[in-house]
Formats: C-alpha cells, structure tokens, sequence
C-alpha cells in the first residue's frame, strides 16, 4: 500500500512506475496529480500535448491552471527520456497524447510508432524516479468510425499493455475511483 492510500505524507520515494488508467473525466489527472503530491513537495508535470487547436489550447490552460508553484511542469512531446528525472517524482499526462505525436509522425504506420513508443517508454523506465504514467482505456468505448481510429485504438491498447506489464502498481479509475487491479 502507498503511503498516499493511507493518508500519510512520506519522505523518501522508492523508484516505482505507476500507470494510471481509465476513461475519459474518469478522475486520472486529479488523482495522479493528488498522489504526486504525497509523495513530493515538489513533483514534476510532464506534458505530452502539442496545441493541434483552440480546443487543445483550452485544455492545456486548463490543466496549467490545476497546478500551483509546488510543480515543475515541462512540456516534452515524444522524448520523455531525455527530461532530468533522477531522485523526482514525475506525472506523464498523457501516454495517449504521446502516442499520438508517434502516431502522426510515422504517418500513421502502427508497427513503426509502437517500436518507437516502447523503445522510448524502456529509456524512460531505466531512471531512478517514481513515474506515474496516465493513459486512456479508449478501446472501450464505441468502435471507431475510420480506420485510422480504429488502428490507433489497436495501438493504445497494445502500448497500455506493455506498460502495464512492466508497472509496479496499476490502477484503473472509474468515476473519480481508483481501483488498483496490480
């Protein structure tokens, strides 16, 4: 059991990897950020998200403004290895906005962004930090109109399983509800 889960505040972090899971608003965000913060005065937001529009713009002030100065936040598309994490607790937000800049920028070729994506994840699992990594469950909603959705939805399931695999904790959110199923 972490020491978020049973409300005390710890001083030293064992490096773990936790992947935080669940739907859309399911309460992911809230609550990786609420157990960073029991684990660090100081955590680390890394944020994934490119500005594709207004509406991407809108949801990065938003999640900006969730934050107050006890965060670092950097903004790093793909290369989340290279960001200085060593002794640091850090939120990944989001593995399904990450596999997205991977997703476009092989043009859509699946076999090449989860090569790229589980390489990068594996550099990224080698630093001494605790990492709590957010993802989407986007293959349980309906079946996606277009083969590129339906292709990308393949490839967010196969990338949350290889992550979930090498986890040390996994916890899925339902409506605002962790429930830890490793």
């Amino acid at each position: 059991m972490t020491s978020f889960e049973e409300g005390a505040v710890s001083t030293y972090v064992k490096p773990m990897i936790y992947f935080i899971t669940g739907g859309v608003r399911s309460g992911k965000s809230k609550y990786a950020m609420r157990f960073a913060l029991d684990l660090s005065p100081h955590p680390v937001y890394i944020a994934t998200a490119r500005r594709w529009d207004d509406d991407f713009q809108k949801r990065i002030s938003r999640h900006l403004a969730d934050r107050d100065d006890r965060w670092t936040t950097i903004e790093e598309e793909k290369q989340l290895s290279k960001v200085e994490l060593e002794g640091k607790v850090a939120v990944v937000d989001c593995v399904t906005l990450w596999l997205t800049n991977f997703f476009v920028d092989t043009k859509q070729d699946i076999e090449q962004s989860l090569k790229e994506a589980k390489h990068e994840f594996d550099r990224l699992a080698e630093k001494k930090c605790t990492l709590l990594l957010i993802s989407n469950e986007i293959g349980m909603g309906v079946h996606a109109p277009s083969k590129a959705g339906r292709e990308f939805t393949d490839l967010q399931g196969w990338i949350n399983q290889y992550i979930a695999e090498k986890a040390d904790k996994v916890i899925f959110m339902i409506s605002g509800i962790p429930v830890t199923i490793k």
